[in-house]
């Protein structure tokens, strides 16, 4: 199967030949041909199967062969949770368009306005954008969704799980009620499959991998350490082994500031990336990890989404998150599109009913090793992890600390639109 099988333009074969891909990947190969013929979608994949490219060069095609108004009105629009996703779509959407005669952009909040609303001024046929900065902008009149014609809710959980409903709602009210809708998530939850059916109109469900499955290529360490020694122990790991790019995740902002300076202390490259980072700061952060200027990247789960690293050898929980679910995205950071990875969590005393309930996420059981001289002293009662609830739609609750955060909210239905 070739990408010219899939019933894509030469132009966009080209685009993708460039790039280095020769054969579609499963999730591009089930996917796309159903876009093209102007099906609504659900579809559920791992991170780092090519899902990108699976909704972006069918849509570019449609753009691109379909007439359009000179002064480009806002054809198709894609919304994604963080900011970091974002713009890793949108460089998606550029390098695949560049023999096509389609204009895109991208804004996310975080940064100047201005040059945003300049960019949409002179016409966009595709935008890129988080649901922030785009009801921002729609309400300061500097962009119209009545010409919207393919809607397109990347890490749609992910939107869910950061209370982006309300959003999505308003969005989808200033759209036309016929319309294409692509829906694309990391696992068909229930909350998932409500938000699907308010939305999606008669879809094909495209499933390439087990719901909560990670890479096959991934193999799971889980280290029991002193919750007072685990600083101590990441560095021992990272200078014992020589590790040159590794990914590492805290579950508060104020541990990831705090473990980024005991690294740099020790001598190892390092910075955090969390929302309290200006964009700024988190761009160069993330563009010094990719070119290795940096060795060490400290995340929180804003960070799980969006990162798309080449061949990322190693990512280590910190501290493992209190949503189990939160394991299998922070963890596909590595071992994408059949590269090796290797998935390093530290465990305290503590932590193990979190381990418990990743290990019935994923039906694996994680191989525990204790270290000599880092050995589990603390003896703090075991946390509940957090589970979801059959209540408010759109809304996790737990007995986590951060479960505040994670609002709740509700949304409407809407239509597709149908090719003519």
């Amino acid at each position: 199967m070739t990408f010219s099988d899939l019933g894509l333009s030469s132009a966009l074969v080209k685009a993708v030949e460039e790039k280095g891909y020769t054969k579609p990947s499963p999730i591009q190969e089930k996917a796309i041909p159903h876009i093209l013929k102007g099906k609504d979608i659900l579809a559920s994949a791992q991170t780092g199967t090519g899902k990108t490219a699976g909704f972006t060069l069918p849509v570019l095609q449609y753009l691109s062969e379909t007439k359009h108004p000179k002064y480009r009105p806002l054809r198709a629009l894609v919304l994604t949770p963080t900011r970091e996703l974002a713009a890793q779509v949108h460089d998606n959407v550029r390098e695949y368009s560049k023999y096509v005669n389609i204009k895109s952009t991208v804004i996310f909040g975080g940064v100047n306005a201005k040059p945003q609303i300049a960019t949409l001024k002179n016409g966009v046929d595709i935008l890129v954008a988080t649901p922030g900065r785009l009801l921002d902008l729609h309400d300061r009149k500097a962009l119209s969704f009545k010409r919207v014609e393919v809607l397109i809710l990347d890490e749609a959980d992910r939107m869910l799980d950061m209370g982006f409903v309300r959003d999505i709602n308003k969005i989808i009210r200033f759209m036309p009620e016929k319309r294409q809708n692509l829906m694309f998530s990391a696992t068909f939850s229930n909350d998932i499959k409500k938000l699907a059916a308010g939305i999606l109109r008669n879809p094909v469900s495209v499933e390439t991998a087990p719901q909560n499955s990670t890479a096959k290529k991934v193999t799971h360490k889980v280290y029991k350490v002193d919750k007072k020694r685990k600083t101590e122990f990441t560095i021992k790991l990272i200078k014992d082994n020589n590790w040159t790019q590794v990914l590492v995740f805290t579950r508060t902002k104020h541990g990831a500031n705090k473990l980024t300076e005991k690294l740099i202390k020790a001598g190892i490259s390092a910075a955090a990336i969390h929302g309290n980072k200006s964009q700024g700061a988190r761009t160069k952060a993330l563009r010094n990890f990719k070119d290795n200027t940096i060795k060490i990247l400290v995340a929180t789960d804003i960070a799980a989404r969006g990162l798309d690293i080449p061949l990322l050898p190693h990512v280590i929980n910190f501290e493992l998150p209190n949503v189990p679910e939160d394991y299998v995205h922070r963890i596909g950071r590595t071992g994408r599109a059949g590269a090796a990875g290797e998935a390093i969590s530290l465990v305290c005393s503590e932590e193990i009913e979190y381990q418990n309930e990743i290990e019935k996420l994923l039906k694996e059981k994680l191989n525990s090793t204790i270290v000599a001289g880092f050995e589990p002293t603390d003896t703090a009662p075991p946390k509940r992890a957090a589970t979801q609830s059959k209540g408010s739609f759109g809304k996790k609750t737990s007995n986590a600390s951060n479960q505040k955060n994670k609002p709740s909210k509700n949304r409407p239905s809407r239509k597709k639109y149908s090719k003519k």
